[in-house]
């Protein structure tokens, strides 16, 4: 089960909470990404719209892995089993929960203004998110809302986590959820469209429906109002040739694009990885074009089933990654744009060997779960771009690989290992980190104008 987006996640939501309009609920959502779902639920139930600002706590090696959570009014929510693996000492998260509070009063003046909280007490109160994976941000929100003596208060969510359910069950009075997948990963698979949510569009929502308990018209739904949010990027497919084989791909190139990023992905897999496609959909919400791309034949991939000994022919695999490169580089679409490589598994040394041999071309590299060590010391000693290493905590192999492929490895690094993740990356949020990190890197170095290798 998919959603369209976050405002066919909340009208599907809304459904499942109907049962509440006679109690005369207040609606809060976390922002961002749960206003437009929360929006649909206050629209359809006829109640009041405001929201709870709440913020991750980031470990300090991997910011983008949450070790619990602040919100306003002071509360507090702390993961031991996550602060014992990223071994945090107490000073230093206390630095890191006053740095966050000053963004978190930030957006509270920014999305209420001057306007009071909304009174809840003896009242019911949904909280509302558009996805919920380990729990720990809207566990800060419940702590902060039951300060306030709520008479009922109800957690909603279109998707949540099936292992965290249970844990959040205990503290609300009531779970409301469209589905709750046992293999979760990422909210946004759960999405056709999941693109950022911006301030403005908090703002704005906000206003429509105070507009409405003020009075006036009922606001429109969202899907009739114009979406400030880009549109996504059309996938299109496209046929590279490389010698004397073509191999399909994936291309989208968001409006204003100037970066494109690769996927190289791992043995046994194809441009259809559902891994690939989040992060991939992550990467073109932040501007950047990708190319899903398919490194071996349909002939070839029948072979490879059987003797599985081409996913590990690194150098043919790059030797298409480089044809799939300058194919780019030529392509009126693509012409002039900076490119990055992200490579899965085996398919991260197949990005460092590509980009030895165009090293000029490629301004970046993110392996995720990757064996850069398939590399080999030579290559890895002559990478310049700049390279980020991600790599699950629980994943003991791959993560010593990638420590003594990282010692060797020349140009600025960066190795972040996210605590409680496997090999898949299959824990409940974990995949939204790698997008995370994937994001910020590209952002960070794909900057410079290209050379023509």
């Amino acid at each position: 089960m998919r959603f369209q987006d976050r405002q066919d996640g909340g009208r599907r939501l809304a459904d499942l909470l109907g049962r509440y309009r006679e109690d005369h609920p207040v609606v809060l959502a976390l922002p961002r990404g749960g206003v437009p779902v929360a929006f649909e639920v206050a629209r359809a139930l006829g109640a009041p719209l405001d929201v709870v600002v709440a913020r991750k706590i980031g470990a300090p090696e991997c910011p983008e892995y949450a070790i619990g959570a602040i919100a306003e009014g002071g509360a507090v929510f702390i993961e031991p089993r996550a602060v014992a693996e990223t071994g945090v000492g107490k000073a230093e998260l206390a630095a890191i929960i006053e740095r966050e509070s000053v963004e978190l009063r930030r957006r509270v003046q920014l999305y209420r203004g001057d306007r009071p909280a909304p009174d809840i007490r003896g009242r019911t109160v949904i909280l509302v998110d558009d996805g919920i994976a380990t729990g720990r941000t809207a566990r800060a929100a419940i702590r902060a809302l039951r300060r306030l003596e709520p008479r009922h208060l109800v957690l909603a969510a279109p998707v949540v986590a099936a292992d965290t359910v249970p844990i959040l069950r205990s503290e609300v009075d009531d779970l409301v959820c469209v589905h709750a997948p046992e293999s979760f990963m990422a909210v946004g698979l759960w999405y056709e469209r999941f693109g950022q949510t911006s301030d403005d569009e908090v703002v704005s929502l906000l206003s429509l429906a105070r507009g409405a308990t003020a009075g006036a018209d009922a606001p429109r739904s969202p899907a009739m109002v114009p979406d400030p949010a880009d549109p996504p990027a059309p996938d299109r497919e496209v046929t590279i040739r490389a010698g004397e084989k073509e191999v399909g791909a994936t291309l989208a190139v968001p409006e204003g694009a100037r970066s494109i990023v690769l996927f190289a992905h791992g043995s046994g897999s194809s441009r259809f990885s559902p891994r690939n496609l989040h992060v991939a959909r992550v990467l073109q919400d932040a501007g950047l074009a990708t190319l899903l791309l398919d490194l071996l034949t349909r002939e070839e991939e029948a072979e490879d089933e059987r003797t599985h000994r081409l996913r590990f022919d690194i150098g043919l695999l790059a030797g298409r990654l480089v044809a799939a490169t300058r194919h780019l580089l030529e392509a009126e679409a693509t012409a002039g744009m900076r490119v990055g490589y992200f490579g899965a598994s085996t398919g991260a040394a197949v990005a460092l060997v590509a980009a030895t041999q165009l090293a000029g071309a490629v301004g970046a590299v993110v392996s995720r779960g990757g064996r850069p060590d398939l590399a080999g010391p030579a290559v890895l000693r002559s990478v310049s771009a700049p390279t980020l290493f991600v790599v699950g905590g629980e994943d003991s192999t791959v993560l010593e690989l990638n420590r003594a492929a990282y010692q060797q490895l020349g140009g600025e690094k960066r190795l972040v290992v996210v605590p409680g993740a496997t090999h898949l990356f299959e824990e409940p949020g974990a995949l939204d980190v790698v997008a995370d990190l994937a994001a910020h890197w590209f952002g960070r170095f794909l900057a410079r104008p290209p050379e023509t290798p």
